[in-house]
């Protein structure tokens, strides 16, 4: 069992330093190998460390993420070049077998997260030149064609491993034999954990607010229609999805796996190439939408996102509305179980009585080490059966809103219970299963996939056979 834990210890790690491989690892990447004679002398500056398939891994690959990791102040104690190297041969053939297995990533869908990613540097960094100077790159061009090639090699092992797991479910009966291999002085420890609750109050949004948003929107709609303008530039110019924004509104949506809200994919399945909608309501706000593109099942869409503004008054009568309800319930007048049904505007969380759910679990406990630092900055003060005051709650749109929050049950930290910790039991055994499905394919795989080693690193102890011996 000891050796089952250090397995599911590792596959997050891998998680981790995967990222710390895509994020430090850009300058590296796209050196490319050099080699040359200088007179009658060879001067030796960069080469191959190994062959994984269709794929090369180059000694700067390693060399240079290294030096990276340690100028950001990335602990590199404890990873050896063999252990680096082992995992970007990982990498390497998942990403081989993807392609191999025709699982297909599109060009205009690893672009859209190259934007995501140019943003993302951005707002860290503070503008675009200096992202180009902290990654020692000479143009946004190159720099976008290195992220290009770095995001796609990601996304196509993530496929390969979904791919790999993607069938694997767990019984109850496996749940149960994997709880009780674990020894009595294995058993994991659950941090403190709380069940919450909320009721939300949106402010009123004027007839004539709305209607403003909305003729914005067919004004944009009519502009590329009948003058010919771009639907991109209009997004750039005055979306307000900062996830989209910077790359004209673009996103990449598959039928079979949504990744956005109900109203957005009917729009978005719903129209043919070139079209665009009317505007339509989300819980985001308004948006009009085109097709750039259908692909088979996945379709290259453009939005506009406009919110609409709330009124101060407006605002002030929602916060006075909860006030009244939080004194109904502290008054023993209602539940708050009732009073979220009947008042709460939060659809998520409305039927269920104002249960959240965790986002990360998908159940109704939050740990509260893991807690988004928002959520716990409301909750961290309150005891069992208190109800927050009032709090102003603004979204990345600009949308505002008030909500009350109670804690309504608290599980201190205790060793794993069967009975009680059921679902993370089933996650950790779920997980066990998947790294024991993904740790055969790769054995089976390596057996079967060309693999070339460079000499200095013969004498490696890899956790796979890549030597084939």
């Amino acid at each position: 069992m000891q050796y089952r834990q250090k397995n599911l210890n590792y596959t997050a790690s891998q998680i981790v330093f995967f990222f710390t491989v895509f994020v430090y690892g850009l300058q590296s990447f796209a050196q490319g190998p050099s080699e040359f004679s200088v007179g009658s002398e060879r001067t030796k500056i960069d080469g191959v460390s190994a062959v994984v398939g269709d794929y090369v891994i180059l000694d700067s690959d390693i060399d240079k993420t290294i030096a990276d990791m340690q100028s950001q102040g990335i602990p590199t104690k404890g990873i050896e070049r063999c252990q680096l190297l082992g995992k970007l041969m990982e990498d390497k053939l998942y990403a081989h077998h993807a392609v191999q297995d025709s699982l297909e990533i599109s060009d205009s869908e690893v672009y859209s997260y190259v934007d995501q990613s140019i943003e993302y540097f951005t707002e860290q960094l503070g503008s675009i030149e200096k992202v180009l100077e902290f990654y020692n790159k000479p143009d946004e061009f190159s720099f976008r064609e290195q992220l290009f090639e770095i995001n796609k090699l990601q996304k196509l092992a993530s496929l390969m491993q979904s791919d790999i797991v993607s069938k694997i479910e767990i019984t109850p009966e496996e749940v149960r034999a994997f709880f009780d291999e674990i020894p009595a002085d294995e058993l994991p420890v659950f941090g403190t954990e709380i069940e919450l609750s909320q009721i939300v109050i949106e402010p009123k949004i004027k007839d004539e607010e709305t209607q403003r948003v909305v003729e914005k929107l067919k004004d944009f709609k009519n502009d590329v229609e009948e003058k010919g303008l771009s639907f991109a530039s209009k997004a750039i110019l005055y979306s307000q999805d900062p996830g989209s924004r910077s790359s004209g509104g673009k996103y990449t949506l598959h039928r079979k796996r949504p990744r956005m809200v109900k109203e957005f994919r009917d729009a978005a399945f719903s129209l043919e190439e070139g079209e665009i909608s009317t505007p339509f309501k989300t819980d985001f706000g308004w948006h009009i939408l085109t097709v750039d593109k259908i692909r088979g099942q996945q379709v290259d869409v453009r939005h506009i996102l406009l919110t609409t503004k709330v009124d101060p008054l407006q605002l002030e009568e929602s916060k006075k509305n909860l006030d009244s309800i939080r004194k109904r319930i502290v008054d023993e007048e209602l539940t708050f179980r009732n009073a979220a049904y009947n008042f709460s505007n939060d659809k998520k969380t409305r039927n269920n009585g104002g249960v959240l759910i965790n986002p990360v679990t998908g159940d109704t406990r939050f740990e509260l080490t893991k807690m988004d630092p928002l959520l716990y900055n409301q909750v961290n003060k309150l005891k069992d059966g208190e109800i927050s005051m009032p709090l102003l709650e603004e979204d990345r749109s600009g949308s505002k809103k008030y909500k009350i929050i109670k804690i309504t049950n608290r599980y201190e930290e205790h060793i794993a219970d069967y009975s009680q910790d059921y679902i993370r039991i089933k996650e950790l055994a779920l997980k066990d299963k998947q790294l024991k499905a993904i740790t055969k394919w790769t054995k089976e795989k390596i057996e079967d996939t060309y693999v070339s080693i460079n000499k200095d690193y013969k004498n490696c102890v890899f956790s796979n056979n890549w030597s084939k011996k």
